[in-house]
């Protein structure tokens, strides 16, 4: 029988076959899931970030809603509201709760900055604190909900950016890039072949997934993760990271010119959630340096504010996150 860990890794494995080419996408997909965080996907139309967000949700037993964001969506549109009506025999009945599509259990907010900063903000609390207010009354989100936005780099005309403190909220910014030639070729083939299977069996009964995992399941594993050793000295290494990103200077001048605003302790907490999420994968009970690695681009690109100087010099995210990294010694 399958314990935890073997299902999730079976799901890594299922998701690999579906969304070809892309597994660290769907690595951090799995360790957000892991972790109880949210995630922002960023890359150009057509690169599999909706598929992967619905392979994973087709796995993980719950609800599964789609917001599409656009100019004219409203704050109640995400939330829900209050409906009135007409027949109710008692007064305090005349108004009844109607919930939106925050409360499913898995959320694709797809393209999330095509959305005005009023509606953008109708997350905010949700993410957080995993409630939303409305009319007065405090309505509580399932206890499994992660959001998965998605946004397109490149085309910004009618877009509003995310804020800060809503960038925050994220526990990743993953990157979406192009696959290379020969997997592109094997997606293709994979597209192919769901097509003529479709054709094939369109008046068939829909086929279930064999590969099911319960929110039981997923509650157990934060159980799991939450009892994973950080060693003082991995603890140090993470606290270490964050406070060059608050003090460049003692990384080196070029660094210093680069950074305008360092990590928030909402990054030291993520460094350490995903770092034992990324040790539970790999059957360790401990955190190594190399987890803090690997995840740092992931959890720290979105949260540095980066200055005119390292646009001018056209300084990404994920290169001064790589300074970091070779500056500060496990």
């Amino acid at each position: 029988m399958m314990n935890n860990r073997d299902k999730l890794l079976a799901l890594e494995a299922s998701m690999n076959q579906q969304v070809i080419g892309q597994q660290e996408l769907v690595r951090m997909l799995i360790v957000a899931l892991l972790c109880d965080g949210h995630v922002l996907l960023e890359g150009l139309p057509g690169l599999a970030k909706t598929r992967a967000v619905r392979e994973l949700a087709r796995h993980i037993e719950g609800e599964f809603c789609r917001i599409q964001f656009t100019p004219d969506l409203l704050p109640s549109d995400i939330t829900g509201s209050e409906i009135y009506q007409q027949n109710a025999t008692r007064e305090e009945d005349q108004f009844r709760f109607r919930p939106g599509p925050v409360f499913g259990n898995i959320i694709l907010a797809d393209e999330i900055n095509r959305a005005s900063a009023r509606v953008q903000s109708a997350l905010l609390e949700a993410m957080e604190e995993r409630h939303v207010t409305v009319a007065g009354k405090t309505w509580p989100l399932p206890g499994i909900f992660m959001v998965l936005a998605t946004q397109n780099p490149v085309d910004q005309e009618g877009t509003w950016p995310l804020p800060e403190a809503q960038l925050d909220r994220f526990l990743m910014k993953v990157i979406v890039d192009y696959p290379s030639k020969e997997n592109e070729q094997l997606v293709m083939q994979l597209v192919r072949a769901e097509q003529q299977a479709k054709y094939q069996q369109e008046n068939r009964a829909p086929e279930t997934t064999s590969l099911s995992i319960s929110q039981q399941n997923i509650a157990e594993c934060w159980r799991e993760i939450a009892s994973i050793y950080v060693a003082p000295t991995v603890e140090q290494y993470i606290v270490n990271l964050v406070e060059m990103t608050r003090h460049p200077d003692q990384v080196s001048e070029a660094f210093a010119s680069y950074i305008s605003l360092g990590i928030s302790p909402r990054g030291t907490l993520a460094l350490d959630r995903c770092g034992r999420a990324c040790a539970w994968l790999d059957g360790r009970d401990a955190v190594l340096p190399e987890d803090i690695q690997r995840i740092a681009p992931a959890v720290l690109r979105h949260r540095l504010l980066l200055s005119y100087q390292a646009n001018a010099d056209n300084c990404t995210p994920d290169q001064a996150i790589s300074m970091l990294l070779s500056a500060v010694v496990a």
